[in-house]
């Protein structure tokens, strides 16, 4: 597929993509916040800057856009223009979630990925939501409590 942006354009659109508050983190925080847990935002002492942390469940929650971080659901295809430049740039992604989640984990945290397609349909919404409150409830049964460093 051609893209219809001039170079310039298809720069400054992309420049406007966000990497905090996207519309599927809200949609993950207002649940976890509506089912009574609290968390703290991005976390910046961890690895990975974590979208949502739970330090008293030793739990660190990471809301993924499918393109960004090369999913292999339809919306983490590589661009078919300057492909070359989007595989490398998604597989250095790839292999920095990796590094992080180990690095997490190795630090005794529980690390939970939520992908932005699990939350595209009211009914996969509902699947993934039930899905990550069960996990947290499961933790705070288990909850080995972490301090973050300021």
């Amino acid at each position: 597929m051609v893209d219809t942006l001039s170079p310039a354009e298809r720069s400054a659109r992309m420049a406007r993509i966000r990497s905090k508050d996207t519309k599927p983190e809200l949609i993950v925080r207002k649940a976890v916040w509506a089912a009574g847990f609290r968390y703290r935002l991005h976390g910046k002492s961890l690895p990975g800057r974590p979208d949502l942390v739970f330090p008293a469940l030793g739990t660190v929650v990471f809301v993924h856009g499918c393109y960004w971080h090369g999913h292999s659901c339809q919306k983490g295809r590589i661009p078919g223009k300057n492909s070359a430049f989007w595989r490398e740039k998604f597989d250095s992604n790839k292999a920095r979630d990796k590094r992080n989640r180990a690095r997490l984990r190795r630090d005794g945290w529980k690390v939970i990925t939520i992908w932005e397609c699990s939350l595209a349909t009211i009914p996969k919404r509902e699947k993934a939501i039930k899905k990550l409150l069960d996990l947290l409830v499961e933790a705070r049964q288990n909850a080995k409590p972490r301090r973050l460093d300021p």
